[in-house]
């Protein structure tokens, strides 16, 4: 079987900080690789000759076999193997960006950060730099005399989700446009990176890093695409500047509806969730019809907002208090709320108390496909550390399992795709989406492939939802 250490190791640890050779060969055969130091002119040792290389690397590729789990084996040979031939071709075909479009958004956004710190200067009578946390905390707490926000090693706090809370609480002007200049600043930022990683063929070429998260998600860098605002108007515009190239007739996006919340239907075996999807109507207003004991039409935008932000936050261990502060509404009511779901969904509630309990027996977690995580400090002394593990704990399966299907996908469209000789490209993975770039004529085949292989990626107890749109631009082919 061919092997990758680095991926082998990620599986074996994916929480470790480096996954380079030498670390690896320190970590696993307790040895060390003999490096030259790249800051003396002459170096006192000599680069490693290729014969060492592969005599180290032949040695870590045996006790990684015999160190690595089984199941993680498989899923080394079944699904991230596969994955990383797919992963090169996407970074070398890259997709077609219009500059042109991006430099117009970003002198846009640069007129917005100027006229948002000229307001907020007028506010408070002087200039100040709107990105020193020191000259901030003077204006926020000394000058403007509002509440303090939580302690911290320089004063206190001054980062987006404190200042947020501080403008729902006590409201002020200059705080309201400060908030404003930050998120135009950092919607720049994205802009400025992605117009700098345009190369010279006119496409953006990301790389994708299979080892670069802790739950089995793939990675994007240099530059991030899975940082791009989705609902946003700039997000929108972000988005549309990446097209089809010449040759080529469209852009088709491909994503999986609610995946995470399919899978814990699924894990959980709820009898009601499973029927929410089998029935095929909306999922957070026929969970919210259940809840609030009304008929599905008599739901409210206002229930809905509550029913989905509680089901995605119980799988992410969102406490009452958590949920409290996302809604906006009392402790009581939230946990009012989580009461009532848990006594209509039961099996979600055991199925959740389940995966710490098993986890801390076992060490670990692991996805529907036998991705292994461990959690080491479930068993620490420290209540801080404990409680963080079993809140990554509590959802690791369910995101683990999301990003094995996207991967089964990949490998499996890359494959029809090749086997019926489509001139057709994938060209992005974000998050639960794939877009590929249609050649003439080949839009029809190309759907039926992506809905078929997307669709039968995984065998659930519900059915995995693929939604297809098709445009000349992504933000077009958005659905």
């Amino acid at each position: 079987m061919v092997w990758d250490s680095r991926l082998a190791a990620w599986l074996e640890r994916p929480g470790a900080k480096s996954y380079d050779l030498a670390d690896l060969v320190h970590d696993v055969l307790g040895e060390a690789m003999p490096q030259a130091d790249p800051n003396q002119l002459v170096p006192d040792t000599e680069s490693i000759s290729p014969a060492t290389v592969a005599w180290f690397l032949h040695r870590l590729v045996a006790a990684q076999r015999e160190s690595l789990p089984g199941t993680s084996e498989t899923v080394l040979a079944e699904i991230d193997l596969p994955t990383a031939p797919v992963l090169a071709l996407m970074q070398r075909t890259g997709i077609t960006v219009d500059r042109s479009a991006l430099d117009a958004l970003n002198a846009e956004l640069g007129e917005t950060t100027t006229r948002l710190a000229e307001q907020a200067f007028a506010e408070i009578g002087r200039e100040v730099n709107l990105g020193s946390p020191k000259q901030l905390q003077e204006v926020l707490f000394d000058e403007l005399g509002m509440p303090k926000t939580r302690a911290t090693k320089t004063g206190y706090s001054t980062d987006a989700a404190a200042l947020a809370d501080l403008q729902e609480a006590h409201p002020h002007p200059f705080l309201g446009l400060l908030l404003q200049h930050r998120d135009a600043t950092k919607l720049r930022q994205i802009v400025e990176t992605l117009t700098t990683a345009i190369g010279p063929d006119g496409r953006i070429h990301t790389t994708y890093d299979q080892t670069g998260t802790t739950t089995g998600r793939i990675s994007s860098t240099d530059p991030n695409l899975q940082n791009i605002p989705v609902r946003t108007e700039v997000g929108h515009r972000i988005r549309a500047a990446f097209t089809a190239s010449e040759g080529f007739e469209s852009l088709l996006t491909a994503d999986y509806s609610q995946i995470e919340m399919r899978i814990m239907a699924h894990l959980s075996g709820d009898e009601g969730l499973i029927e929410a999807f089998r029935s095929g109507e909306d999922l957070h207003r026929f969970v919210g019809a259940r809840i609030f004991a009304v008929d599905p039409a008599d739901v409210t935008s206002e229930m809905r907002t509550k029913v989905k932000a509680m089901s995605y936050g119980l799988a992410y261990g969102l406490s009452a208090f958590g949920l409290s502060k996302q809604l906006r509404i009392d402790t009581a009511e939230a946990k009012q709320l989580m009461s009532d779901y848990f006594a209509r969904f039961g099996a979600v509630r055991d199925y959740l108390r389940s995966v710490v309990a098993q986890a801390k027996d076992d060490g670990y977690t692991e996805t529907i496909f036998g991705r292994r995580r461990p959690f080491p400090d479930l068993k620490s002394p420290n209540r801080v550390l404990r409680e963080n593990a079993e809140r990554q704990a509590l959802n690791a399966p369910i995101q683990g399992s999301a990003a094995d299907i996207m991967k089964i996908a990949m490998v499996d469209v890359a494959a029809d795709m090749q086997r019926d000789a489509l001139r057709s490209r994938l060209l992005l993975q974000v998050h639960d989406e794939l877009v590929f770039e249609v050649a003439p004529g080949e839009r029809e085949a190309l759907e039926a492939i992506v809905r078929a292989r997307m669709g039968a990626a995984a065998d659930l107890a519900v059915p995995l939802d693929v939604q297809v749109g098709v445009g000349r631009d992504w933000n077009e082919a958005a659905h």
